[in-house]
């Protein structure tokens, strides 16, 4: 089984209508979206879904008002300040760190498991996808990228399939870690900035760390040509392989609006044509399944 990622050190860039556009063209595989925290691939696939799962992580005091004596001791322990005069803890200041529960000398505090998010498994009309979504302001987003990830493993096995797709989260944080980690190899998508470059560069370094081979991909490439050089040179420096130029294109915007990806909406554009040659660069180098899929 393989498994390409594709990320980008910043938002923005274009991975997930990349994403998008390689979900048109492979053939036999599973689609995984990772970005939890927003995930938006489903605005493109339009996915069925079939299979839903609590996310469920940590934990949240919660005073039982009637055990209480109020003797203040739970606010005076409380480093988040989440517990209020009249004794209710803000959900979303509280940490579930527990040092409430622990020394409540009544035994009035419940500390109970909380949802932070749901996973899905759909069917699209590219294939089947594994996607979730965290809550507003919880955490745990690497935990619930690596469930995401798992699931869809899963599933491939299940369905003998031998190729998965997913689209990684924006940044370096904890939920990119556990989108790449183990993963059989990522493309980076940048774009010919100052930012794009800098970023680029911090997630070539995590890519190096974990050992996985690393691509990139400019997106763009024509909005400033000497940026685009420039980055170029650095792959070049770096031993890292270009797998092409992506032009600035409407049509991308276009697409996304008609919900759906540039090889459906303008399978003869440059930038679709572009694509394409990217894709099968990929496929060459990392021994992925090819052909049309739609």
């Amino acid at each position: 089984m393989k498994e390409l990622i594709v990320i980008s050190g910043k938002g923005g860039t274009g991975k997930t209508s990349l994403l998008g556009a390689f979900a048109s063209l492979a053939k036999d595989k599973v689609l995984c979206d990772a970005d939890v925290d927003a995930a938006d691939l489903y605005l493109i696939l339009e996915p069925d879904i079939r299979e839903r799962q609590d996310f469920q992580e940590g934990h949240r005091a919660v005073i039982n008002l009637d055990k209480c004596t109020e003797c203040g001791l739970c606010r005076e322990l409380c480093r988040f300040d989440a517990i209020s005069p009249e004794y209710k803890v803000d959900p979303i200041d509280c940490e579930g760190c527990g040092v409430c529960v622990y020394f409540c000398p009544e035994d009035a505090i419940d500390f109970p498991i909380k949802t932070c998010g749901e996973l899905f498994v759909s069917e699209t009309r590219a294939g089947p996808m594994v996607h979730a979504r965290l809550g507003i302001a919880e955490d745990n987003s690497g935990k619930l990228v690596t469930l995401t990830r798992k699931k869809a493993k899963e599933l491939s096995e299940k369905r003998g399939l031998n190729l998965i797709l997913t689209d990684g989260p924006p940044g370096l944080a904890c939920p990119v870690i556990a989108s790449i980690a183990g993963a059989s190899a990522v493309l980076i998508v940048t774009e010919p900035t100052l930012s794009g470059q800098h970023d680029m560069d911090r997630v070539v370094e995590l890519a190096n760390h974990f050992g996985i081979p690393a691509s990139i991909c400019i997106n763009k490439h024509d909005l400033n040509l000497d940026m685009t050089v420039a980055i170029e040179q650095y792959a070049r420096d770096r031993g890292l392989p270009v797998m092409g130029r992506i032009p600035f294109d409407p049509s991308f915007t276009k697409a996304m609006v008609q919900k759906q990806t540039i090889i459906e909406y303008d399978g003869k554009s440059q930038a679709a044509q572009a694509v394409v040659e990217i894709w099968e660069k990929l496929a060459a180098r990392f021994d992925l399944d090819t052909g049309q899929a739609m």
